[in-house]
């Protein structure tokens, strides 16, 4: 199975193949895949060499001459070091792009800290109106990736990340997924998550929800699975309770208790692997088990 990455530049050069209003902007990282892309279409393959902030100006740019902007590079890269360029040369500009990241939140341990960003999504919480797309396999991610550079002039991000589910959904943009269903809570997990989630709950009366747009929030899902009353655990790959307050938002009319599992806040200083790394923050199937199950009581 090829990666999100991997499907990212073969999806992107056929997209940049059929759509003269598509156009990619890299920042050094991913250029390897996108080699026959650039020779095919040099004015529409731009690496801006090692400058992030220059790398989502050009997109800016690019976005206020009616281009389809892709930037692509390592989340911290792409939303944390350029955060003000994102705010200013999208936002307040009124333009919209893709931003399509990798490495997740830490997907390449060896790299350290700069290479990890567990509080991307967070961050861009904080800007008005961008869809945020989170798969979980790579066949999710082309469908997420077509759907957003066919969005007209919206903002989206789409986070790839190598920890990937055994195998994809039938998911749909914007849309939960109903996996599974049963009397005793809701747990939404997104995107790489689901597969920890199904192991940890076997055997327990919960619903699952499976998330691949976190933003919008698909508010409408969550009601409809919820009933009158219900206790809800979110487990994210990134900063553990970045949708916490949506949550509330969409059940507050309703008694209703909400847990937030993802990424901690403090800094595990180790390098290991991205499973390690998933033990570390209880976010492996028998760590989690024991918070679901603990809450859920």
């Amino acid at each position: 199975m090829d990666t999100m990455r991997e499907r990212f530049a073969s999806v992107v050069s056929h997209l940049l193949d059929d759509d003269p209003r598509l156009a990619v902007v890299l920042a050094e990282i991913g250029k390897d895949g996108l080699t026959d892309a650039a020779r095919a279409h040099p004015d529409r393959v731009i690496n801006v060499g090692i400058r992030e902030q220059l790398l989502v100006g050009v997109g800016g740019g690019l976005a206020l001459t009616g281009m389809r902007p892709i930037l692509h590079t390592f989340a911290s890269f792409l939303v944390e070091r350029p955060f003000e360029q994102v705010k200013l040369d999208f936002g307040h500009q009124g333009v919209g792009g893709v931003l399509v990241s990798a490495a997740g939140s830490y997907d390449w341990p060896a790299g350290g800290y700069t290479h990890m960003a567990p509080g991307d999504v967070a961050l861009l919480d904080t800007l008005d109106g961008w869809t945020v797309q989170v798969p979980g396999h790579p066949d999710e991610a082309e469908t997420l990736l077509r759907d957003a550079a066919a969005a007209g002039d919206d903002s989206v991000y789409v986070r790839l990340s190598a920890h990937s589910n055994s195998a994809p959904r039938d998911i749909a943009p914007g849309r939960f997924l109903t996996v599974r269903e049963g009397r005793g809570g809701v747990v939404i997990a997104v995107g790489p998550m689901l597969d920890s989630v199904l192991r940890a709950v076997e055997g327990l009366d919960v619903t699952v929800l499976y998330a691949t747009t976190v933003r919008p929030f698909d508010e409408r899902t969550l009601r409809a699975t919820a009933g009158a009353a219900v206790d809800v655990v979110l487990v994210e790959p990134y900063l553990a309770g970045t949708s916490t307050a949506v949550v509330n938002d969409a059940l507050a009319d309703r008694p209703h208790r909400v847990l937030g599992l993802g990424i901690a806040r403090r800094e595990l200083r180790r390098y290991g692997t991205i499973d390690e790394h998933l033990a570390g923050q209880g976010l492996d199937p028998a760590s989690l088990r024991e918070r679901i199950s603990g809450f859920l009581g």
